[in-house]
């Protein structure tokens, strides 16, 4: 018999800071052995659950599966997967769901995607969902014992015409049964202080969890920023661009920074973080030995 994962609700009533790591899909079978090494090297900082990324294309999603497989039987990790309303009809959604909880997970990061690539607007698949928290609310009454996870944006929904506007959908998610929130990546910490204000504010009272990614390149984490509307500290861009094309002190810039991020985080009371490691062990391995020092 399969054995259930923990609900995440459970660990974060714990009132402790988790650690959560982010793996994505590799598009061939040696990325996959590549990314089997990294979960290895991670077991040994003990991450509290792991996420994995979803696709707009059929191999990847089928790749979504495979890793959450693996990551659960041969590691051991709480793993949450995650979903997209991208390219799927509610029946489709419904399929993946029961195959989903049938196969343990009982834990999902409920997204609405983003629009596959090549196109510049999201459109719903005929009969599909348009947006994130229908997919909750189909979740949870699907499968009651499902703990959801949502996004949400600290700087702002790229798409939203104001922040109220983004706040508002936010709010329909939590309300529709997302039991806690992970941010998109930010690297000014008042940005995440002032989220977690308004969206107190505006009655979501569950955990929100600040999103993290360690950079390894000014040009890489400028293009990442563009697309999900994040902005870059001035002292951020100056340290990089010093940095050269050094591969190494880049890391190292980064790391510091991400360090500083997380120590101040905790220090003011967040539920804990999650990092955005693009399949990499090396920045998470130096951010939890930053840490224990």
């Amino acid at each position: 018999m399969i054995q259930a994962d923990r609900p995440l609700s459970e660990l974060f009533a714990q009132r402790r800071p988790l650690r959560s790591i982010e793996f994505f899909p590799p598009k061939d079978d040696a990325g996959v052995e590549a990314l089997r090494q990294t979960a290895a090297a991670l077991r040994s900082i003990s991450p509290d659950f792991a996420s994995v990324t979803y696709g707009a294309g059929g191999s990847t999603r089928q790749r979504t599966a495979q890793v959450s497989a693996l990551l659960k039987t041969e590691f051991g990790y709480t793993v949450m997967p995650h979903l997209t309303c991208v390219g799927h009809s509610r029946a489709e959604l419904v399929d993946i769901a029961d195959r989903i909880h049938s196969d343990g997970f009982r834990n999902i990061m409920a997204l609405r995607g983003d629009p596959p690539k090549g196109s510049f607007a999201f459109t719903p698949a005929a009969d599909g969902l348009r947006y994130a928290s229908e997919l909750v609310s189909l979740l949870k009454g699907r499968h009651p014992d499902f703990c959801l996870g949502a996004a949400g944006y600290p700087e702002k929904h790229p798409e939203a015409p104001t922040a109220e506007v983004d706040l508002a959908n936010l709010k329909r998610k939590v309300d529709a049964g997302a039991a806690f929130v992970t941010t998109q990546l930010f690297f000014n910490n008042e940005a995440y202080y002032r989220f977690v204000d308004r969206c107190a504010k505006a009655g979501i009272a569950v955990p929100i969890v600040p999103g993290l990614m360690p950079v390894l390149s000014l040009r890489q984490i400028q293009r990442f920023t563009s697309m999900c509307g994040a902005s870059l500290p001035p002292t951020l861009v100056r340290r990089l661009e010093a940095a050269g094309e050094a591969p190494e002190i880049l890391e190292s810039v980064g790391i510091d920074w991400a360090l500083t991020q997380i120590r101040d985080l905790l220090a003011r009371g967040a539920p804990g973080y999650h990092l955005y490691i693009l399949n990499r062990a090396k920045s998470a391995l130096a951010l939890a030995a930053g840490l224990a020092a």
